[in-house]
C-alpha cells in the first residue's frame, strides 16, 4: 500500500488494525471481529485459591456532628455472617476518622492477596453529593476508597475482582417511584498456545462499586431493620453465593430494593411512600461465581 492510500484512512481505522489477536480475525476480518476471542484469557475469575479473601467492613454510626446512624449495626452484624458464611475473612471497623480509615485501606493493599481469590469492602456511612462520604471526623472523596487497590498500587489484586459496596446517601433528592400496572409481587480460535502472551490490562479493570442508590438521591435506612440496600444484599448472597454468577445476584438485591421496599412514614407527605434504586457501576472482565471452598 502506498502512503497517500495509509494517509486516506481514518486513524480509527489504523489503531484497529495494529494489533491481531488471533489468526482467523488476519484471514477474516468480519468473522475476527465478531468471533475473536483475547489470546489466553478464561471466561471466569479463578476462585480456586487457598482463600476467599478478605472483607472489610467499615461500620460508620457515631460522628462528631451529624446524626447517629440507627440500624448500621444491624448491617454490620448481617453482612458479616453472610460473608463469613461463604468463606470471606471479615474485618470490622466501627466508627474509624478519616486518619484511620485511610490508613487501614492502604494497610490493607500493602498485603499478600496472591492467594485470594478477591477483595470486598462494604462501607455503611452518611454521604452528599460529589460522591462525599463520611468518617467519624471528616469527609473523604469515595473514590478514595478504591484507588489504594487499582492498578500496581496492589500487584497481588491484579486480575482478581475488587468489589465496593456503600450504603450512603448520595444527595437529597426523593424517589417518587412510577406506576407499572402489570407488575405482581408477592411478598416483598487462536494459534497461540496459552501463557505465550502478554497482555496489558486497563488499571481500573476489575473493579465493581454498587451504591445504595443512584447519584443525588436518598438512601433509606430502617432504625431497627437496618439499610434496604444492605438487607437486599445479605438476602441475595445468603440466598445464591454458590450458585449463580455475581452480577445476576446484584440484579437481584437490585430488584429486591426496587420492587419489595417503600417508605411509609403517613404523617409526612413529604417523605412517604418513596422509592429507592440501587446503582452499579462494574469494570469486571469475566464472570465470578463464588464456588464453595473445599
Amino acid at each position: 500500500m502506498d502512503s497517500s492510500a495509509l494517509r486516506s484512512r481514518s486513524s480509527d481505522e489504523l489503531d484497529s488494525k495494529s494489533i491481531q489477536l488471533s489468526s482467523a480475525a488476519a484471514t477474516h476480518p468480519t468473522e475476527g471481529f465478531a468471533n475473536a476471542e483475547p489470546v489466553g484469557i478464561d471466561e471466569c475469575y479463578d476462585t480456586s485459591n487457598a482463600r476467599r479473601g478478605i472483607a472489610l467492613i467499615i461500620n460508620q454510626v457515631h460522628f462528631s456532628s451529624m446524626a447517629v446512624r440507627d440500624g448500621s449495626s444491624k448491617d454490620r452484624t448481617d453482612i458479616s455472617t453472610v460473608l463469613q458464611r461463604i468463606g470471606f475473612e471479615v474485618r470490622v471497623m466501627d466508627d474509624p476518622n478519616r486518619k484511620q480509615l485511610l490508613s487501614t485501606l492502604k494497610q490493607l493493599a500493602g498485603e499478600d492477596h496472591s492467594h485470594s481469590d478477591c477483595l470486598v469492602v462494604v462501607v455503611m456511612t452518611h454521604g452528599k453529593e460529589n460522591n462525599l462520604l463520611y468518617a467519624s471526623d471528616k469527609s473523604y472523596e469515595a473514590n478514595q476508597l478504591w484507588e489504594p487497590f487499582i492498578g500496581d498500587a496492589c500487584p497481588s489484586l491484579i486480575g482478581k475482582p475488587k468489589l465496593f459496596f456503600v450504603q450512603a446517601c448520595r444527595g437529597k433528592k426523593l424517589d417518587e417511584g412510577v406506576i407499572q400496572a402489570t407488575i405482581s409481587i408477592d411478598s416483598v480460535d487462536t494459534q497461540s498456545s496459552p501463557g505465550s502472551m502478554r497482555y496489558v490490562i486497563p488499571a481500573m479493570a476489575d473493579l465493581l462499586v454498587m451504591y445504595s442508590t443512584y447519584d443525588g438521591h436518598y438512601s433509606w435506612r430502617n432504625p431497627s431493620k437496618g439499610s434496604w440496600f444492605i438487607q437486599a444484599l445479605c438476602v441475595e448472597i445468603g440466598a445464591s453465593a454458590h450458585c449463580k454468577e455475581l452480577l445476576h445476584i446484584l440484579t437481584a438485591v437490585s430488584r429486591r430494593v426496587a420492587f419489595h421496599y417503600q417508605s411509609n412514614v403517613p404523617d409526612n407527605a413529604k417523605i412517604d411512600a418513596k422509592k429507592q434504586m440501587p446503582c452499579m457501576v462494574s469494570m469486571l472482565t469475566k464472570l465470578l461465581y463464588l464456588t464453595p471452598k473445599k
